[in-house]
């Protein structure tokens, strides 16, 4: 009796180990679950995916997948007349982070009125307080004055600490490095 009310217990832990097991997320489902996520919110702005760099104005709601799931829309063009940005130039972007879900958390950036200072980096060059997707979209924007939406995925992101995609708004100012 003893004996069986022994295996039956073990039995009854492995169960209940196998069942908290299955039912974690693991990193891939957060991916998964990003990805959805990313696709709600390109949905529910009606967002239209282009495959083509525009030459010129942009559609209101063109975006262009720049990498896998990173996606950018250049509303401002900047100032097209100035040296485009290059390596190491000298970079003051302002900007606007918010979360994809339904109800966006926002941090912003984008007057001095949010924060007396932009963030200043130089662009091409690894930081570890930019994210990749601000030095790819930037090589984009190209232009003082440019400015851009940005739907960057947690691979791309400035937190990679946590599987959350977030959309940026960015403002770009070069001052260049002679």
């Amino acid at each position: 009796m003893k004996k069986s009310l022994v295996v039956f217990v073990g039995l009854l832990l492995c169960a209940m180990a196998f069942t908290a097991c299955n039912g974690s997320n693991t990193y891939a489902k957060e991916l998964e679950a990003e990805k959805k996520l990313i696709k709600d919110f390109i949905k529910r702005q009606n967002i239209n995916i282009i495959d083509t760099l525009p030459d010129g104005a942009w559609g209101e709601k063109d975006f262009l997948e720049i990498d896998d799931n990173l996606y950018l829309h250049i509303s401002q063009l900047g100032d097209t007349a100035s040296d485009p940005v290059k390596y190491r130039d000298e970079i003051n972007l302002r900007y606007r982070k918010y979360t994809l879900n339904a109800y966006a958390d926002t941090t912003s950036y984008w007057t001095p009125n949010d924060a007396p200072f932009p963030v200043e980096f130089q662009y091409g060059v690894s930081n570890s307080s930019v994210c990749t997707a601000w030095n790819l979209a930037i090589g984009y924007m190209k232009y003082t004055g440019s400015e851009a939406t940005v739907i960057v995925p947690s691979k791309l992101g400035e937190d990679q600490l946590t599987v959350t995609p977030y959309g940026y708004d960015l403002k770009l100012q070069i001052r260049t490095n002679q």
